[in-house]
């Protein structure tokens, strides 16, 4: 636990705790491997993208398109890979350029003789939800910061004598959201955006601010061009993309046209315990803040904003039983700012700062304690493929993300008919093997081969020779 007092409005102390909490996140980036199936899947994509230069189609294999999700998350991993390598840090560094980004940045919308414009990204790195997509490779965080530049750039637009290029940060926002996951950038921020106008009564006064022409035709420049290149070379692209994983995902959480996901069966509302698990400690406090300040955020105009940011977000996730935690994500933004605006009025202020800024620093000290150990060796078949030095390499009936990544591509599936010719003919390779396909074997292939390295899915083998 910190012992010290922390001033917020000392800002080199301030500063001091946020590169700290950005050297903590960027140590694990360093250390934890890629895992399976989410991290590893996107990790390959980039990998492969970076290999073949072919940034239009993303691709799940060579040769096998990936028509889930927009190219941005896959460009900025596959632009990482090709300037320095493809270890997990370098895949990963993009998503912590970007939270480190957005932590900054958000210090601007703050009075800043209050406090230390570092305070509310050390308050966003610090809740739980932020902290962990700061080392995941993702479509989220390049989603959140779409969602950010969108609603901060309409705030600052909607002020009285703004400059005017915030208006086009406002659908550059929308345009880098359409490459980052979609149409879904729309439904996240203009209905809120809406409400907020209605509310204010500021409506007519947004639609005459908003540059309509010149802003739709910069966001179409951004956008527009990937998306048709895609369905040239790829043709069913955009039917599966938007009828599929924006209408179906969002209605059917038992989509049967899914080619990439599975089915995410959740409780009706489970949205809400996300929001509240995901954000602690400082859910707590927006919880209770909520209820004292319900009659009086109509006179607060910024205040009104980031409450109708943060509340759309999982009211509109509510009905929807297909989702998961990483969809709160972009509310993460507006907690963070709402934090800050009422810091003065929370009480033990400082407790809540220390428990959180203790978080990293745990992880942290638990990770290199070894505890986590089995988790991640249990999620990876890194270390079975770093093992694994001979070649070729081989997957008995499937193979993971991670072991792709891992063998960069060159892991290839067989069958038992398959297995069985290599060991008659006394080559030298090594195969990775479910576990569950282990027992099925019969005695003469199990006796061929030998085990090299195994953890609780699988194990890879070595041929007698090996």
């Amino acid at each position: 636990m910190i012992k010290v007092m922390i001033n917020t409005q000392n800002n080199r102390q301030m500063a001091f705790l946020f590169w700290t909490v950005v050297l903590i996140r960027a140590v694990l980036n360093a250390l934890i491997p890629l895992m399976d199936k989410t991290e590893a899947r996107y990790a390959e994509i980039a990998r492969i993208m970076a290999e073949t230069q072919n940034w239009i189609i993303l691709q799940i294999d060579y040769g096998i398109p990936f028509w889930a999700k927009p190219p941005l998350s896959s460009w900025s991993s596959a632009l990482s890979i090709s300037l320095f390598n493809d270890s997990a840090f370098f895949v990963r560094l993009p998503y912590l350029i970007v939270c480190v980004f957005i932590g900054l940045w958000i210090g601007r919308f703050i009075k800043k003789n209050d406090h230390s414009h570092y305070l509310p990204g050390i308050i966003l790195l610090c809740i739980p939800e932020f902290y962990i997509h700061a080392g995941v490779v993702s479509t989220d965080v390049f989603l959140m910061l779409s969602t950010t530049v969108t609603m901060l750039s309409f705030w600052k637009m909607m002020k009285e004598k703004s400059a005017y290029y915030w208006s086009y940060l406002f659908f550059i926002g929308l345009g880098l959201g359409l490459l980052a996951k979609g149409p879904i950038v729309g439904v996240l921020t203009l209905p809120a955006i809406f409400l907020w106008c209605l509310f204010q009564k500021k409506l007519i006064s947004a639609i005459k601010k908003i540059s309509w022409f010149s802003g739709i035709f910069l966001m179409l420049i951004i956008a527009l061009p990937w998306y048709i290149l895609a369905e040239i070379e790829s043709p069913g692209f955009i039917d599966y993309f938007i009828t599929g994983e924006h209408f179906n995902r969002y209605f059917n959480s038992e989509w049967v046209g899914d080619k990439y996901g599975f089915p995410k069966q959740q409780p009706f509302g489970i949205v809400w315990s996300f929001l509240i698990a995901f954000c602690l400690p400082w859910s707590v406090l927006l919880i209770c803040d909520f209820w004292k300040k319900i009659k009086t955020i109509k006179n607060d105009s910024w205040g009104l904003y980031l409450w109708f940011w943060i509340l759309w977000t999982p009211l509109f996730f509510t009905t929807s039983t297909s989702l998961i935690h990483p969809y709160i994500l972009p509310v993460t933004i507006p907690i963070a700012l709402w934090i800050v605006h009422v810091w003065k009025d929370i009480k033990n202020q400082q407790l809540f700062l220390k428990i959180s800024l203790s978080v990293p620093l745990m992880i942290l000290l638990i990770y290199l304690s070894g505890i986590t150990a089995p988790v991640f060796k249990n999620n990876t078949d890194k270390y079975l493929i770093i093992r694994s030095k001979e070649k070729p390499i081989y997957a008995l009936n499937k193979k993971t993300y991670s072991s792709q990544f891992y063998s960069k591509g060159k892991i290839t599936v067989i069958d038992s008919s398959k297995l069985k010719e290599l060991i008659a003919n006394e080559y030298l390779f090594s195969v990775v093997i479910d576990h569950k396909f282990w027992y099925s074997l019969g005695p003469e292939i199990k006796k061929s081969l030998q085990i090299i390295e195994a953890h609780k899915k699988r194990g890879v083998y070595g041929s007698y020779y090996y």
